[in-house]
């Protein structure tokens, strides 16, 4: 029983990471367009508002445990993604590459927290219940 409210625990804690990040790209979603569109991303507002599905949506999918292992294995590769789109310190300025290191690092970190919600299952208390 330990292991599923540890479970939970970790689903929340992950969360909020995306849910509320996901919340603050929809509510300044112009902001969200022109820091994309910085990026050698093209179509920013449709790469923004894909931001907005993944980080809320799934990050809240992910929260409650519905389709929790889909939601960890899409969340873990947008985690990677932003991670090298968003965080790339080898080609940052000399004054922004020690943080930028830090993010990357921190992004690879939860994408295998992620990678081990995909293998292990969201536990007992949760929609999918396992």
């Amino acid at each position: 029983m330990i292991k599923d409210w540890l479970l939970l625990v970790g689903r929340v804690l992950v969360a909020v990471l995306f849910v509320p990040g996901g919340f603050s790209k929809m509510t300044h979603f112009a902001t969200t367009v022109a820091h994309i569109a910085k990026s050698p991303l093209p179509l920013p507002t449709l790469m923004a508002a894909g931001a907005v599905v993944v980080e809320f949506g799934v990050g809240l999918a992910f929260l409650l445990g519905w389709k929790a292992r889909w939601a960890a294995l899409l969340l873990a590769v947008f985690t990677l993604a932003a991670g090298l789109l968003f965080h790339d310190f080898w080609a940052s300025p000399e004054a922004q590459m020690a943080m930028q290191k830090v993010n990357f690092m921190k992004n690879l970190a939860i994408a295998g927290g992620l990678f081990f919600a995909y293998v292990f299952g969201p536990g007992r208390l949760s929609i999918d219940r396992g």
